[in-house]
C-alpha cells in the first residue's frame, strides 16, 4: 500500500535524496527520529490535523536528514529539513520550480535566529490556518532563541480578530487609525488565555492603511501573506506597501507570498490560459515577495495541487519550526 498521496510520482526522487544521507527508506527515516525520542509524523498532525500523509512523511524524511547531518541548532535543522521537503516536490511542478521545500526550510531557520524579532501572519482572520501556524511557532521557537520571537496576526476586520483571539487564546489588540495623521493607536488589549498562546497578538484592521501602520507599530521583520480571503483587498497590498516604506527607511523586511499558483482567482482575460496564467493573487505576490510559495495558506489540497505537500502554507511554517526545534534538542 502506498505510504502517501502521489506516491509513484514522488518516491524515486525521495529515495534518491534519502540515499544521499545513508537512509534506505521513509520507514527508516521515521525509525531514526523515534530512536532520538521524537516523532515528526505525529507533530505535523498535531499542528494541522487535516494535513495529508505526504506532509507527515516529508517532515519525517527532512528531520532524519537533519539528524544524519548532525544539526544541533534549530536553525540549521530547519534548513536541512527543507532538503527533505524539496525531495517531495513533484518533478516539473510549480512547487519544484520555485524550490518551495527549501524555501520553507529557510523561512523556519529565519524565525529561529535572533536577528528576526517579529513575524507576522498577514492573513484573513477567517483562516484558522494562520492560528495553527502561530500556535506551532509560539510553542516551540523560543526554546531555541535567546530573545523571544514576537508573533502577530494582522488581518481585515476587528470583529474577526477578536473572535479568532477568543477561540485560540490569543491576545486581541484593538487599534484606532487616525487618517489625518497616519498614526495608529492601541485602544485596548485583551488576553484570552494565561499560557503561551497569549503571546500571539492578534490585530484587526479596517483597511490597507491601518494594516500597514500595524506592521510599522510592531516592527515586522518577516511576514507571510495568506490567500484565503480578501487577498487583493488586504494581504498583498499591505505587504507591498510596507515593503516600499521599509525600503525608504532602509529597514530590512523579508516578505513571503503564499501564492495562489496557477488556476486560482484568475483574471477573466486569462481564463483560457490554463497553467500559463499566474492568477491574480499569484501575480500580486510576485510584486512584493522575497520568496513565493505555491498554493493556499490554509487548504492542504490546493498546496498538493501545486506539486508540493498536502498542508497549508501557514501551518507548515509552524511545523517547520516545531520539527526543527525537536531535532536540535534530540541531538544535544
Amino acid at each position: 500500500m502506498a505510504l502517501f498521496e502521489s506516491y509513484e510520482r514522488r518516491i524515486d526522487k525521495v529515495n534518491a535524496a534519502l540515499k544521499e544521507y545513508g537512509i534506505s527508506s521513509c520507514e527508516e527515516a521515521l525509525k531514526i527520529c523515534e530512536e532520538k525520542g521524537f516523532n515528526p509524523y505525529n507533530m505535523v498532525k498535531e499542528i494541522q490535523p487535516i494535513a495529508f500523509e505526504n506532509a507527515c512523511w516529508a517532515y519525517t524524511c527532512g528531520a532524519a536528514i537533519a539528524v544524519k547531518k548532525g544539526s544541533n541548532t534549530a536553525a540549521e535543522a530547519a534548513e536541512n529539513i527543507g532538503i527533505g521537503l524539496q525531495a517531495f516536490c513533484i518533478s516539473g511542478s510549480v512547487a519544484e520550480d520555485r524550490k518551495v521545500g527549501l524555501g520553507h526550510g529557510n523561512l523556519g531557520a529565519m524565525l529561529l535566529r535572533d536577528e528576526t524579532k517579529c513575524f507576522a501572519f498577514l492573513a484573513g482572520h477567517e483562516s484558522f490556518a494562520a492560528a495553527e501556524g502561530a500556535i506551532g511557532i509560539v510553542k516551540n521557537a523560543n526554546k531555541a532563541r535567546q530573545t523571544p520571537l514576537r508573533v502577530i496576526l494582522n488581518g481585515l476586520g476587528k470583529d474577526a480578530a477578536q473572535i479568532i483571539s477568543r477561540i485560540n487564546g490569543f491576545t486581541y489588540v484593538q487599534t484606532q487609525f487616525d487618517y489625518s495623521s497616519g498614526e495608529v493607536k492601541v485602544v485596548k488589549e485583551k488576553a484570552y488565555s494565561n499560557g503561551e498562546r497569549a503571546n500571539v497578538r492578534c490585530y484587526g484592521a479596517d483597511d490597507v492603511r491601518e494594516g500597514v501602520a500595524i506592521m510599522h507599530l510592531e516592527g515586522v521583520d518577516v511576514s507571510i501573506t495568506g490567500n484565503s480571503t480578501n487577498p487583493t483587498r488586504f494581504q498583498h497590498p499591505v505587504a507591498g506597501t510596507y515593503k516600499k516604506e521599509c525600503n525608504e527607511q532602509n529597514k530590512k523586511y523579508f516578505s513571503v507570498a503564499s501564492g495562489g499558483g496557477t488556476g486560482r482567482t484568475l483574471h477573466p482575460d486569462n481564463m483560457a490560459a490554463g497553467p500559463a496564467s499566474y492568477g491574480m493573487t499569484d501575480t500580486m505576490g510576485r510584486m512584493h515577495s522575497d520568496a513565493q510559495f505555491a498554493g493556499s495558506s490554509s487548504v492542504p489540497a490546493h498546496v498538493e495541487m501545486m506539486g508540493f505537500l498536502g498542508m497549508g502554507n501557514n501551518p507548515m511554517v509552524g511545523a517547520t519550526v516545531a520539527v526543527a526545534v525537536a531535532t536540535a534538542q534530540a541531538l544535544k
